[in-house]
C-alpha cells in the first residue's frame, strides 16, 4: 500500500509539474507577445531614387519556406510528423537559394517570404543576414511576422524560438518602407504561438508626381476563411484607396489562396477548394492577376513530395493595378527541392 501511495505522489507530483511549466510558459508568452502596430515605418529617405512612369520592371517572388521545407520533408502542423530538416540539409537549401538569386541577378525587386532570423527550425541562422550579403547591389527591407519566444507544439519534440518575416529587396531606394499589420487573430492562447501577419509596402517617387507601390504579402494559411477574409477586406480598402490616388500598385507574394477562376493547365492533384480561392469581385475587374497555370507553385507538406501523389496548387501571385500591364509570367519549376514553394518571376510596364 506504501508503494502505491509514493507512486501515486510521484505521478502528482509529475503532473504538478507539468501544470506550472505549461502556465509559465503561457505567462511569459503573455508578457512577451510581439504586439506591433497597425503601421510601423522600416525605412525613410528624403533623397529616393526617382523612376520613370513608363518603366519596365521585373519581379521575384519566393517564399524559400525558411529553408527547412525541402521536397524530403513533411511539417507535423499540415499533417505530416515532422519538425524540422537536418541540418546539413538545411544549409543546403539555403545554399541553393542563394545560387538561385545570384542567376537571377536582372531582378529589379525580389519579394521573400519565410525568410528566418534566429529560429530553433532552422539552426538559428540568420538568413535574411546571408540573402543580404548575396544581394550587395539592393536595399534591404525586413518586416517581422513571426516573434515567439517558445512554440511548445509538438509536445514531443517542440518547435521552439522562432524569428522570422517576410524581405524585400530592391535596386531602387524607395522614399519609405512601411510594414502594415493585418487584422485578425486566433483565439487564446493560440495567438500566442502564431504568426502576426502583415504586408510590406515600398514606396517610390515617378517622374509624373504619383508614386509606384510594390507590396510584399505573406496571408493567412491555416484559418478556415474567417480571418483570410478580414486579410483580404483590409488590403482590398488599402489598395483601392492608393489607387484612387493615382498611384500605380504591384502587390506579390504567397496569399496563401488561388487566384480566381483558376484553371490550371499542370496535371496531378490539385487544390481547388473554395476556401482557397478569391472570388472574382474581390476587385473591380480591370485589377489583373498574373500567374502561371503551367506550373504549380506549391505543394503541400503532409508527405515528402512526390510528383505523382502529392497535391499541388498555384498560390504565388501578382496583382497589377490597372495602371500596370503585365508583359510576361513564369514560374520556375524546380520541383519543390529546397522549398515547398516555386519561384515565380514576372515582368510589368507602367502606362496609363
Amino acid at each position: 500500500m506504501k508503494i502505491i501511495k509514493k507512486i501515486l505522489k510521484a505521478i502528482l507530483a509529475v503532473i504538478l509539474l507539468l501544470v506550472l511549466v505549461f502556465a509559465g510558459i503561457i505567462v511569459y508568452a503573455v508578457i512577451s507577445d510581439y504586439k506591433p502596430e497597425e503601421k510601423t515605418i522600416i525605412f525613410h529617405s528624403n533623397k529616393p531614387d526617382t523612376l520613370n512612369d513608363s518603366l519596365e520592371i521585373s519581379f521575384m517572388t519566393w517564399n524559400i519556406g525558411y529553408c527547412g521545407l525541402d521536397k524530403e520533408m513533411d511539417f507535423f502542423y499540415d499533417g505530416g510528423t515532422k519538425v524540422m530538416t537536418p541540418k546539413k540539409k538545411c544549409l543546403e537549401n539555403l545554399e541553393a537559394v542563394k545560387n538561385l538569386l545570384r542567376e537571377n541577378d536582372s531582378i529589379d525587386f525580389f519579394l521573400l517570404q519565410e525568410v528566418d532570423r534566429n529560429s530553433k527550425r532552422s539552426y538559428h541562422f540568420d538568413e535574411y543576414d546571408t540573402i543580404t550579403k548575396v544581394l550587395e547591389d539592393y536595399h534591404p527591407f525586413f518586416a517581422t511576422n513571426y516573434k515567439v519566444f517558445f512554440v511548445p507544439v509538438p509536445l514531443a519534440s517542440p518547435m521552439g524560438k522562432v524569428l522570422s518575416g517576410i524581405a524585400l529587396f530592391s535596386r531602387h531606394q524607395p522614399s519609405s518602407s512601411v510594414r502594415y499589420a493585418f487584422p485578425g487573430q486566433y483565439g487564446f492562447p493560440k495567438q500566442l504561438f502564431m504568426l502576426d501577419r502583415c504586408f510590406l509596402v515600398n514606396r517610390y517617387p515617378l517622374h509624373n508626381g504619383k508614386e509606384l507601390l510594390v507590396i510584399n504579402t505573406h496571408n493567412e494559411a491555416f484559418d478556415p476563411g474567417e480571418i483570410r477574409k478580414a486579410q483580404m477586406a483590409y488590403l482590398k480598402e488599402f489598395l483601392l484607396s492608393e489607387y484612387a490616388k493615382g498611384n500605380y500598385i504591384i502587390a506579390g507574394g504567397d496569399w496563401n489562396q488561388s487566384p480566381p477562376d483558376f484553371k490550371p493547365v499542370f496535371s496531378g492533384n490539385v487544390v481547388n477548394k473554395d476556401q482557397m480561392m478569391m472570388t472574382s469581385d474581390y476587385l473591380p475587374p480591370d485589377w489583373k492577376w498574373v500567374y502561371d497555370n503551367n506550373n504549380p507553385s506549391n505543394r503541400t507538406v503532409i508527405a515528402a513530395y512526390d510528383p505523382s501523389t502529392t497535391t499541388t496548387t498555384v498560390i504565388d501571385i501578382f496583382l497589377l493595378s490597372p495602371n500596370v500591364r503585365g508583359i510576361s509570367v513564369n514560374c520556375i519549376n524546380l520541383n519543390f527541392e529546397n522549398s515547398d514553394h516555386n519561384p515565380v518571376r514576372v515582368k510589368v510596364r507602367l502606362a496609363e
